[in-house]
């Protein structure tokens, strides 16, 4: 017994990655941008498919995929950007909310038209797994988790060594000092845009190696995500992503009691617990609405 919940540990804490991956995207996005995106999932999705299709196209070589993947969404998070969000600066967040819904619909739709609803999966090798006092460990999680954990020191290295991380970091804490020093926030848009793209790229290779690959494939995985968001603290990259490697590990050592179908309801259960005891999350703070 105690063997297996190892075992569901180790499986969390690569479903904790991805949802921390995903929700590392929202928070730069709502840090800086001030409104949460709910086009990330189907972004995610996105990378799902363009990994796929090479695939389809005969190559199975995951770093060509993977290669796909951040190409594709990073150009589609940008060209949200450009011709849709930037656009609706000074609308106030529910305006910039709601379009996003609506581009996540439209993806989603696109990608069904020209895909179907038919479920693919990744061709990998099959290797065997590693076995350590019982608890079965599978070659694929183990580069999976340190894609991921590469992706999330990249980021964060890009935030915080960088001058234009710095820059986005000084409009998400303050946008009126940062103009005042001299720092668009306009000119941290397109930058801020292309490294979410390249996150949800990540995630929804990871996802879709671990899951199957479908038109819903992201959209399931965005309650996980903003839950991991408001868990870590609004506008928290490293609350986000310790958040979202806590919320996979909680949703995995619960499927045995709720089922697999029914084990995102922790996310339900762990945002209402969390929203009224402690709303501002683990590594945020209480402010006022901007």
């Amino acid at each position: 017994m105690l063997t297996m919940y190892f075992n569901l540990v180790v499986n969390g804490i690569v479903l904790g990655l991805v949802i921390g991956l995903a929700a590392l995207a929202l928070t730069l996005v709502y840090a800086v941008a001030r409104f949460p995106n709910a086009a990330t999932g189907d972004m995610i999705t996105v990378g799902a498919y363009a990994g796929i299709g090479v695939q389809v196209l005969g190559s199975r070589n995951t770093l060509l995929q993977g290669s796909a993947a951040i190409a594709a969404c990073t150009i589609l998070s940008m060209a949200y950007y450009w011709f849709v969000f930037r656009y609706l600066r000074g609308r106030g967040m529910v305006a910039l909310l709601l379009t996003s819904i609506g581009l996540a619909l439209f993806t989603r739709g696109i990608l069904s038209f020209f895909a179907g609803h038919e479920q693919f999966v990744f061709q990998i090798p099959l290797v065997e797994p590693y076995v350590i006092y019982g608890v079965i460990i599978q070659a694929s999680d183990l580069w999976l988790a340190v894609v991921a954990l590469l992706s999330v020191v990249a980021t964060f290295a890009i935030l915080f060594l960088t001058p234009i991380g710095r820059r986005m970091r000084a409009v998400a804490d303050n946008r009126d000092l940062a103009r005042a020093s001299g720092i668009r926030a306009e000119s941290v848009m397109i930058p801020l845009w292309g490294i979410v793209g390249a996150v949800s790229a990540i995630a929804g290779i990871i996802l879709g190696i671990k899951t199957v690959v479908m038109p819903e494939t992201g959209w399931l995985l965005l309650l996980p995500s903003f839950t991991a968001m408001i868990l870590g603290g609004l506008g928290s990259p490293i609350g986000a992503v310790l958040a979202g490697i806590a919320l996979g590990v909680a949703q995995e050592v619960a499927s045995p009691f709720v089922g697999f179908t029914y084990k995102i309801a922790v996310s339900f259960l762990v945002l209402l617990v969390l929203l009224i005891v402690r709303p501002q999350g683990l590594f945020g703070s209480l402010e006022e609405v901007r």
